[in-house]
């Protein structure tokens, strides 16, 4: 038997009134993984683009407050998300971030969406910037995913309120509330009074087991509008007699098979590598079979090489390939 929500609950997570109907009718979910599993099905196969629009215009500009009609919870929960944007900007950087999110609007249509637990306003801004030359239908896809992320915080924090109060019985649900949102806080990263080492500590102590593998990706076909599927991606680490391999030099025999898959119906590559706690560090190689996909395209395959450094084994990387017959982008999402 798991928990049970209702649409008002979902709304707060995700502003689309389709996500909440449907997450509202496939609810009770027996854990917060099942949950996430269906949200995000539901937000890329079943809402359509009107829906994420509505989603997306419920956002406050980064820097600004949530308008009085907001949903109170999901005011709420914004206002925490942007509490260290908030903290660390100035009235310059403030009236800067302003100047870019009206630039973004008039360009995209919609407000300037990224899921800004934990970073600075100067991190927002430089990622407003950098975000800001993309095509429209790449932007639309990026806007799509944080708002995925976002999301999967919220209904973390849904399912953590609810869990306690049904544990605690009849002990005060705002204590309850005001519990759950300092556990979700410290999880992300601690507060923003504690010293770095402190804020470090609460990472390493405090990090969630993962419930996906700590490296996918993603396939949009932007010449279609939608995701790339059927599209055969393989995982590899090198392993060579040399540290790394060398730009212009034959790195044959140095890449080590980690894991294959073929993407969803969603452009997602499932499971290329185990579901571990940390990552081993090294470079990595991921190859699309873009040619079978696309025969009559420029690209026989795609391969995108990256490093995951000792520091960031505990992180997840994900990374998106943007597709068209004769192009190609990518870039790393968290």
């Amino acid at each position: 038997m798991g928990l049970k929500f209702e649409e008002e609950d979902f709304l707060a997570c995700c502003a689309s009134t389709k996500f909440a109907k449907e997450m509202a009718e496939a609810s009770p979910f027996s854990s917060l993984d099942e949950a996430v599993t269906a949200a995000r099905d539901i937000w890329f196969n079943k809402v359509d683009v009107s829906g994420w629009l509505q989603s997306f215009s419920a956002h406050p500009q980064i820097g600004n407050s949530p308008s009085p009609s907001s949903h109170s919870t999901s005011a709420q929960w914004s206002k925490g998300e942007q509490a260290t944007a908030v903290a660390t900007a100035t009235s310059s950087s403030l009236q800067e971030l302003a100047e870019w999110n009206a630039k973004y609007r008039q360009k995209f249509g919609f407000v300037f969406l990224i899921c800004a637990s934990g970073k600075s306003s100067d991190g927002i801004l430089a990622e407003l910037k950098k975000r800001y030359p993309n095509r429209p239908i790449v932007e639309f896809e990026i806007a799509a995913q944080e708002q995925m992320k976002i999301t999967e915080l919220r209904l973390a924090k849904l399912f953590s309120a609810k869990e306690n109060v049904t544990s605690t019985g009849n002990k005060n649900p705002t204590i309850v509330a005001k519990k759950a949102e300092e556990d979700r806080v410290s999880i992300i990263g601690g507060h923003l009074t504690a010293t770095a080492s402190e804020a470090s500590s609460v990472k390493t102590s405090q990090a969630p087991t993962r419930t996906r593998p700590p490296i996918t990706t993603h396939v949009l076909d932007v010449s279609r509008g939608s995701p790339g599927a059927g599209i055969e991606v393989c995982l590899e680490m090198w392993k060579g007699v040399q540290p790394r391999p060398v730009f212009g030099e034959s790195n044959a025999g140095g890449w080590v098979f980690q894991g294959s898959s073929t993407t969803d119906n969603d452009g997602r590559s499932g499971q290329l590598m185990s579901i571990v706690d940390a990552v081993n560090p090294g470079i990595y190689r991921i190859n699309f079979n873009t040619g079978k996909y696309c025969p009559s395209g420029f690209f026989p395959y795609v391969s995108i090489v990256f490093e995951i450094r000792e520091s960031q084994k505990l992180e997840h990387f994900h990374v998106p390939l943007l597709l068209s017959p004769f192009s190609f982008t990518t870039y790393r999402g968290s």
